[in-house]
């Protein structure tokens, strides 16, 4: 999956496509371990918005990749290229991981990706993509949709966190993390996370939530509980609740949840630690509730992630 074939067609969006590649194209300082190999593939030159840009490759070149990504598409009443199109679904055919941005989604839904599975776009065109293509359960709601080999985006913004999300999957949360750490963004955010969040970061420093996520981080291994981040914040549980909402998407739990699990796959990456061991330093308590936890979130548990990341750094 690591060998990344970027589509660089006239008509696309230069902020996704320059996105991706800026993900992909080279490891972050302090990576030494495998990274990828990106080729941007298009018809010759082509036009990005206001930039010209020359392909690596042609289209063809889209599949001998194992990950092909489709960035945004600029004009959504217009018919993607149907040599574009054909190209995506023949990567897909040859057993590529196909993922689109923001509304690359109309290309993989032109070329038959998309049905009977379950999709996101851009939150202004999730209408006309449900319109335009009845077969497709197109979610309005979420920053990304992984289905395993088809996977797609909402817009802007949640193009990196499914980029971020690839990475995860492929090289392990501490390489994602060393990734955002170098765009300065936010290390993960759920796919399921809503799409239209008010503020996604504090928007000043005096934010009454700006100090309470360091203090958070800096004590996972504690059981902290909604009453306890309230009395740090110095606020009621309630208007907690809401800050939170306002600012992440989701509830100081769930959030607080995530940070845990996310360390817990660092721990698993990086240290022979045990899981009993890893469950007390994540503030899980116990190895069965942070398997219970991992497992539901990850999708495998804690023991088959260590082997499955070690395998693949091998």
């Amino acid at each position: 999956m690591t060998t990344v074939a970027l589509a660089a067609t006239d008509g696309m969006l230069h902020f996704e496509l320059s996105l991706a590649h800026e993900v992909f194209a080279a490891a972050p300082d302090g990576v030494t371990g495998p990274w990828y190999d990106l080729t941007v593939c298009g018809p010759a030159a082509v036009r990005i918005g206001r930039f010209r840009m020359e392909p690596d490759a042609g289209l063809d070149r889209l599949r001998h990749a194992g990950t092909v990504i489709v960035p945004g598409w600029a004009d959504v009443d217009e018919a993607p290229p149907a040599g574009l199109v054909d190209a995506v679904r023949e990567a897909h055919e040859a057993g590529a991981r196909v993922v689109s941005l923001c509304t690359g989604a109309f290309v993989l839904a032109a070329a038959g990706l998309l049905d009977g599975l379950r999709a996101t776009t851009h939150w202004a065109h999730t209408g006309e993509l449900a319109a335009r293509h009845p077969l497709v359960e197109v979610d309005p709601d979420v920053l990304y949709v992984d289905n395993g080999r088809v996977l797609t985006s909402a817009g802007k913004a949640a193009a990196l966190d499914l980029c971020l999300h690839l990475v995860r999957l492929d090289l392990g949360a501490s390489v994602a993390n060393a990734v955002a750490r170098r765009l300065v963004v936010p290390p993960h955010r759920a796919g399921g996370q809503a799409q239209f969040v008010t503020a996604p970061v504090p928007d000043r420093d005096d934010h009454p939530l700006a100090a309470l996520f360091p203090w958070i981080i800096e004590r996972l291994d504690q059981p902290l509980t909604v009453a306890d981040l309230a009395r740090r914040a110095g606020m009621s549980s309630r208007h907690l609740g809401r800050h939170f909402r306002a600012v992440t998407g989701t509830t100081p739990l769930q959030w607080l949840l995530t940070q845990r699990i996310r360390h817990a796959q660092e721990l698993l990456e990086q240290t022979d630690d045990s899981v009993d061991t890893i469950a007390a330093a994540t503030g899980m308590g116990t190895a069965t509730t942070l398997r219970r936890h991992f497992n539901r979130t990850v999708g495998v548990p804690p023991d088959a992630y260590r082997r499955t990341f070690r395998s693949r750094t091998r």
